[in-house]
């Protein structure tokens, strides 16, 4: 069920990331001051990008929790500052209500919960009550110890179960079905092979019936296959991102939303090109 948001079509959506962070992954203390931010934004936005996802908290591996009060000097300004020069969804990328709260006031439009409502179930109500579309995601435990245990029984129908029971949580909640976006959660409490395999298997997770995002980029499973830093894994990312598209992707979040614009621009020629 592909997303329609402000009037965008059902072509994959491109989401830039924007971490306004010291300690995320991969850019971490990169856009920390305000202006960068806002520059990068504007570069994404410019370069393809139909939404922007904005973090004030890391979610990699051992990352640690910040306070509301310090997420959210983080991501206001910048939620603030973007709405005024550009009129593209934006994302709030959260575990807290009060973060999400306070960043949909400033106007951002997309609440992206990685833990699923497991953290700060009241985010559902956000969602419901402003009427505004909800990233569901699977993580096994936090990202303090998401990576501790990577063994699973049937990793693909555990996360199916996991993202059914978030999703079924949010619809009681009150949150719309269209509303709903689930995210199997590349890179969170996976191995590397559970990786390639949630690739692999994308289309499972389609016959829950909601829209789809995964986020491939710039992750440890494609630096330990290439045996590279994280500045020496676009191509990796790109034909992660592709081979998620033609496996039921509706959203590819990414950092570098110019090459995988490019990339996308032909793969869609190849699709709709008639012989």
């Amino acid at each position: 069920m592909p997303i329609k948001i402000r009037g965008l079509g059902e072509r994959p959506l491109i989401m830039g990331v924007l971490n306004v962070t010291p300690d995320s992954f991969s850019d971490g203390g990169k856009f920390s001051n305000i202006n960068d931010a806002i520059d990068h934004a504007l570069f994404m936005v410019e370069s393809g990008a139909d939404i922007l996802d904005i973090g004030g908290e890391s979610s990699r591996p051992g990352a640690e929790p910040v306070s509301v009060d310090d997420e959210i000097d983080r991501v206001i300004p910048v939620i603030e500052a973007i709405r005024r020069k550009v009129d593209i969804p934006v994302s709030i990328d959260t575990v807290k209500s009060e973060v999400a709260k306070a960043a949909i006031k400033a106007g951002a439009d997309i609440i992206n919960d990685v833990s699923a409502l497991n953290n700060d179930e009241k985010i559902g109500k956000i969602a419901a009550k402003k009427n505004v579309p909800l990233i569901l995601m699977h993580m096994r435990g936090t990202p303090m110890d998401m990576q501790i245990n990577t063994n699973y029984t049937d990793l693909i129908k555990e996360i199916y179960d996991f993202l059914y029971v978030s999703t079924e949580k949010a619809i009681k909640i009150g949150v719309k079905p269209e509303n709903i976006i689930i995210d199997p959660g590349i890179g969170f409490g996976k191995s590397v092979d559970g990786n390639y395999a949630v690739l692999k298997e994308l289309n499972r997770f389609k016959e829950l019936g909601y829209s789809l995002m995964v986020g491939v980029s710039r992750k440890s499973f494609i630096g330990k296959t290439l045996d590279v830093d994280i500045d020496q894994r676009l191509e990796g990312s790109i034909a992660a991102a592709i081979y998620a598209v033609l496996n039921g992707a509706d959203i590819i979040r990414v950092h570098d939303v110019h090459e995988t614009k490019r990339a996308l621009t032909i793969l869609e020629k190849v699709v709709t090109t008639k012989v």
